[in-house]
């Protein structure tokens, strides 16, 4: 009988970042706060500062910026930053090749999902302005559960798509989508063109740190690459 290696699907299910991982978004989201901040009158922060920060729920990003400010304060700035960022110049494109790389993900049998740290009108607005709403078999934003990096938002992604942890994957820009797919015990891979570089993606979990999205294909069809003999 003839050997050979039939390739093997790792995953089912790819979990997908939206900011700064499908979206070219962190430069328009960084400005929208810091004009939101002056809006309000709150103390500068470092565009270094808010940078980091992309890909928290939004109150967990309030609670890192200014811990000691009076919440009716707070509560102005993201009153302004929702007027800011919900403005059609600020929004943002996809980044080159996402598009092509989900449909081709699409038509190979994968499905697709986004776990965000957006807020649901945030993440709706979006992915009808990109139109690629409808690829992704669901959906789930910071303010529908825990924010990252918490595990709740793959958890529900996980149980609505009947998928096992151990056939998802995490792809994502920042440490806070490594920490949330190692705490729901889901296996994780970074994009370098997003918020965090990738040492700090390797030193959170990622498996391997891809350029961007549009180089998911090919790293997916390597791994499926080491199948079994026949």
């Amino acid at each position: 009988m003839t050997s050979q290696t039939t390739p093997q699907r790792h995953y089912d299910l790819l979990i997908f970042d939206w900011d700064g991982t499908l979206m070219d978004s962190a430069g328009q989201i960084v400005a929208a706060m810091q004009r939101a901040i002056q809006d309000a009158g709150l103390p500068e922060r470092s565009p270094e500062q808010l940078r980091d920060l992309i890909g928290l729920g939004l109150n967990d990003v309030v609670g890192r910026l200014f811990p000691h400010i009076d919440p009716q304060r707070v509560r102005s700035w993201l009153s302004a930053y929702r007027r800011r960022y919900f403005s059609p110049a600020s929004r943002a494109q996809l980044f080159a090749g996402t598009q092509q790389a989900l449909d081709q993900l699409l038509a190979q049998g994968y499905e697709l999902a986004v776990a965000t740290g957006k807020g649901r009108r945030g993440l709706d607005e979006a992915l009808a302005h990109s139109g690629i709403g409808g690829r992704f078999a669901c959906t789930r934003c910071a303010d529908e559960s825990a924010p990252k990096p918490a595990p709740d938002m793959v958890d529900d992604v996980l149980l609505r798509t009947a998928t096992l942890a151990e056939r998802a994957l995490v792809i994502g820009d920042t440490t806070y989508d490594m920490g949330m797919a190692r705490a729901a015990g889901v296996d994780a891979i970074g994009v370098a063109c997003g918020v965090h570089d990738a040492g700090r993606l390797h030193a959170g979990g990622a498996r391997t740190v891809l350029t961007s999205v549009a180089a998911l294909p090919d790293w997916l069809a390597q791994q499926n690459c080491v199948g079994v003999t026949d």
